[in-house]
């Protein structure tokens, strides 16, 4: 089972407690759902989108087989490519979601959460 990654602020992805789907907060705007796959670039990402972040910062381990909506491997800005869900993400394709930790000013993937 291959598994893609979803970085989300902890207080928003407890606002969706109880739901069956979840879209970030920039889902109108993007028309996709960011992922990313792979320790190690999870963590790079997390270090340039949330290099300021102060917050709790969770990832999403998602089951990519298990998303109802498109997935599309697309060619970013960095010139690596990354998966792209198209429509809100199936909770139950979630299988774990666990926490970013900051060490030394740079994120590393954490305990779960759930």
């Amino acid at each position: 089972m291959e598994t893609i990654y979803c970085l989300c602020p902890k207080t928003y992805w407890e606002s969706f407690a109880g739901r069956d789907q979840y879209v970030p907060r920039d889902y109108d705007q993007e028309g996709f759902i960011h992922a990313t796959k792979g320790d190690e670039l999870l963590c790079r990402v997390a270090n340039r989108v949330y290099a300021d972040f102060t917050g709790e910062l969770c990832v999403l381990v998602v089951a990519e087989d298990q998303v109802s909506a498109t997935v599309k491997y697309e060619m970013a800005k960095d010139g690596l490519r990354y998966p792209h869900i198209y429509g809100p993400l199936n909770i139950d394709a979630i299988l774990d979601v666990r926490r970013m930790e900051k060490r030394e000013g740079s994120w590393t993937i954490g305990p779960s959460i759930r």
